[in-house]
């Protein structure tokens, strides 16, 4: 098979799209600016280098979405968690590694492929692979030619900046029996969820939050857009700055209590099209996540909340997948350019590693002249891919770690005899169910 295809970065999505490629019989050209060029945050030019955590978090995949997502993986194949396997130390109950050790069993392991070449190079531009498939695998350091060139591409407003995300609360842990749903003067359907606040409320909420501990390190400049500035720093304009921005009242009843207007509302909105997660409107913020967890189950109705995500602000390179992407990673624009790893929109280092190891096998497949069917929704693998490519909302959409939240809802919430299920207890039914369909689809492959 004499088809080459171009994998732009040598991260953790770029080694596992080339291996998935090359144990496919697929010719694969790497170009990794380390070598030649260094970043700010690498150590070494070795590829898969771990920059940040050694962890790839919860081992467990009977009660965790990404303990079931190494699972996947493995059954996979994968380069990435076998090396992870191999170089593991204690961790408790994560899966963690000797971060050297790991690094150059995945490199050698792909420098050892007959069909795996490695070029150490800086690539600032698309333009000299028109005729190729493009894997670009680059992460959030992503160089800064290179990302103008991708901007160029997509069109996009921005690709790289100091990002302010807000938290994503799980619907199923939000309190309905506080909370209500209601669109601001009734305007179309009832999209929002509410949390009302009274006086005291509000400003406990608010003394708390000026008290809290900030990760300002991410962020030293303050330099964020005017759409998305902090919480906390709103609150530094006044107390009652939240008050007349985010958490206005006007234009919303408690449906409970319809006699007292609150005096400040919390809005939550639907984030994926499964309806699962919810996100807290206008609450950017860089508070640290145990007191993002602590101050924020202050509200009302929010009091049990699980948070999917928290609040993070952080330098991060990617493109908006839901709006550019088809639903195998290729772009629409220019189907032979496909995205995998951070860049195409996920969090983690096993989810950009579960980009990469889809984006190998859907090439390959593609090489050959084969189909490839994507994994049922219901599993972590296929859950990541259709979030990032469809199910998120265009104009919130933020890079997600694997989570059951990106999963259909189970078909029952009970037990056979009709006993409600604990959160854990969901989980498992989540993790059974995704194993059951996964094992299926694997053996169409």
């Amino acid at each position: 098979m004499q088809k080459q295809v171009i994998i732009i970065g040598g991260g953790l999505a770029g080694s596992e799209c080339a291996w998935q490629l090359v144990n496919a019989g697929v010719k694969v050209k790497m170009f990794e600016m380390r070598g030649s060029k260094p970043t700010s945050v690498h150590k070494t030019d070795t590829l898969a280098e771990l920059v940040c955590s050694n962890s790839f978090r919860g081992a467990d995949k009977s009660k965790n979405a990404v303990g079931m997502l190494h699972h996947e993986l493995r059954c996979l194949n994968s380069l990435i968690l076998k090396a992870a396997d191999n170089n593991a130390v204690p961790a408790g109950g994560a899966l963690a590694m000797d971060r050297e050790l790991f690094a150059n069993q995945v490199q050698e392991s792909l420098l050892n492929h007959e069909l795996f070449t490695l070029e150490r190079k800086e690539i600032t531009s698309l333009d000299e692979f028109k005729d190729d498939i493009v894997v670009i695998a680059t992460g959030p350091l992503t160089s800064e030619d290179l990302a103008k060139n991708i901007l160029k591409l997509t069109g996009e407003d921005a690709i790289e900046f100091f990002d302010a995300v807000a938290p994503i609360v799980a619907a199923d842990s939000i309190d309905m029996s506080k909370a209500w749903k209601q669109s601001r003067y009734d305007k179309g359907d009832a999209d929002y969820i509410n949390c009302g606040m009274n006086k005291e409320e509000y400003y406990n909420f608010i003394n708390e939050i000026k008290k809290a501990e900030e990760a300002i390190a991410h962020n030293p400049d303050d330099k964020y857009f005017d759409g998305c500035l902090p919480i906390e720093v709103m609150i530094e304009r006044g107390d009652e700055t939240l008050r007349f921005g985010p958490l206005k009242p006007k234009g919303l009843t408690n449906a409970h209590n319809p006699e007292e207007k609150p005096y400040a509302v919390v809005q939550l909105r639907m984030d994926n099209k499964l309806g699962t997660l919810y996100n807290m409107v206008g609450f950017q913020t860089r508070l640290k996540w145990g007191e993002q967890a602590r101050i924020f189950k202050m509200i009302p109705g929010l009091e049990n909340a699980d948070f999917e995500r928290f609040g993070v602000i952080h330098k991060n390179t990617f493109i908006n997948s839901p709006k550019l992407l088809n639903a195998d990673l290729s772009m629409k624009e220019q189907s032979n350019i496909y995205f995998a790893g951070q860049v195409s929109g996920v969090e983690g280092y096993v989810e950009s590693t579960a980009m990469g190891c889809l984006a190998g096998r859907i090439i390959a497949s593609k090489v050959k002249g084969e189909q490839f069917n994507l994994p049922p929704e219901t599993t972590m693998l296929g859950g990541l891919i259709r979030h990032i490519t469809g199910n998120a909302d265009v104009k919130t959409f933020q890079p997600m770690n694997i989570t059951y939240g990106l999963l259909p809802p189970l078909e029952s919430t009970r037990f056979e005899n009709g006993k409600k299920m604990k959160k854990t207890d969901r989980k498992e039914q989540h993790s059974i169910r995704s194993e059951k369909d996964f094992n299926i689809w694997l053996e169409t492959l």
